[in-house]
């Protein structure tokens, strides 16, 4: 086999393992799409994947792929990428994120990524090949994404409650049974459009590595767009649904006006986040909505424990995923070299 067939084959291998990353990433995040949603009872659980893999999906109609080019270009040097970098990123990610599936703890698929690229990358060149603007925007996000989620969550359920202040607690869940499925469409949008392009990036990042993709190329070749947002649509049809239970019903007790207001804020939260080009959490960003919520009822109403345990989850899924990557790392210039 000569030289350009086997970096071929390589290249087909690691965009084959990028795609059943974006699958576990929306099976992952499925949750974080739909657990206000199921947990209110607006939508049963296979209504509610469906629905939130449709909008998962159209998000490729409606964001620029300013995200995708982050992590393509602006995490670390492209002069440094080579397949063993993305070998080990794409390890050292679904590793991380099988294992936090298993336990049923909602952490983030997409610090995992970035976590297992930073990770192989330091392992191969140390950090000076790591891009600090794009390092810092990502890990600025970490705070402020659930941080703005709960501001926002926290002030629409405020306004909802004063404007409906004089409406039967049955009107008004009458309303928001109808409204959330408008803010859960929304949540879902944002999801899609934020997370699909973390894998168009890597899979770009890869080919421009190969010599496939010029790296002044202003996007990735089509079909990298369409069947990643096609893969994350799927696996949420798949849905999480141990994660479901935790984000749905261990934090905080949710009703329909609840729900919409979490879904609301966290929406609002991923477009802002996805117009600026930073990859965000979708966990984290729902959890601090959904956190926000609870709180404007009384502080007892979250259950403090879980969110704490699920912030260390966020804390560890960096280091975790670097460290797995740069043993993957390894192992890949062993298969590979």
């Amino acid at each position: 086999m000569s030289a350009v067939e086997i970096s071929l084959w390589v290249v087909v291998m690691l965009v084959a393992i990028a795609i059943i990353f974006d699958f576990m990433n929306g099976f992952h995040d499925a949750a974080n799409s739909i657990a206000t949603v199921v947990s209110t009872g607006v939508l049963k659980p296979q209504h509610a994947v469906l629905f939130a893999a449709f909008f998962n999906f159209i998000a490729i109609f409606v964001f620029h792929l300013s995200v995708a080019a982050m992590i393509g270009k602006g995490i670390v040097d492209p002069g440094v990428i080579d397949h063993h970098i993305v070998f080990g990123a794409l390890v050292g990610a679904v590793v991380w994120n099988f294992i936090t599936w298993y336990y049923g703890i909602p952490s983030s698929s997409s610090h995992a990524l970035i976590g297992g690229i930073v990770g192989a990358t330091i392992a191969k060149a140390g950090v000076s090949a790591l891009i600090a603007g794009g390092i810092l925007k990502t890990v600025l996000f970490i705070f402020v994404s659930p941080l703005l989620g709960y501001l926002l969550g926290s002030l629409m359920m405020v306004i909802v409650a004063w404007i409906f202040r004089r409406t039967t607690p049955g009107s008004v869940d009458k309303w928001f049974r109808r409204l959330q499925l408008v803010s859960a469409g929304a949540y879902s949008l944002g999801h899609g459009g934020n997370d699909a392009q973390k894998t168009i990036g890597i899979i770009w990042m890869l080919l421009i590595a190969s010599g496939h993709v010029a790296a002044t190329a202003a996007e990735p070749p089509l079909w990298v767009i369409v069947i990643c947002y096609s893969a994350i649509a799927a696996g949420t049809m798949f849905g999480g649904w141990r994660i479901v239970k935790t984000m749905g019903q261990k934090i905080t007790k949710l009703k329909p006006v609840g729900g919409f207001c979490a879904e609301s804020g966290g929406a609002m939260t991923l477009f802002f986040a996805t117009a600026l080009g930073i990859p965000v959490s979708t966990t984290h960003t729902i959890t601090g909505a959904i956190v926000g919520v609870g709180s404007t009822q009384r502080a007892s109403a979250v259950r403090w424990g879980v969110a704490g345990n699920i912030v260390w989850a966020w804390i560890l899924t960096i280091p975790a995923a670097a460290f797995v990557a740069a043993i993957s790392y390894w192992v890949s210039l062993q298969l590979f070299a």
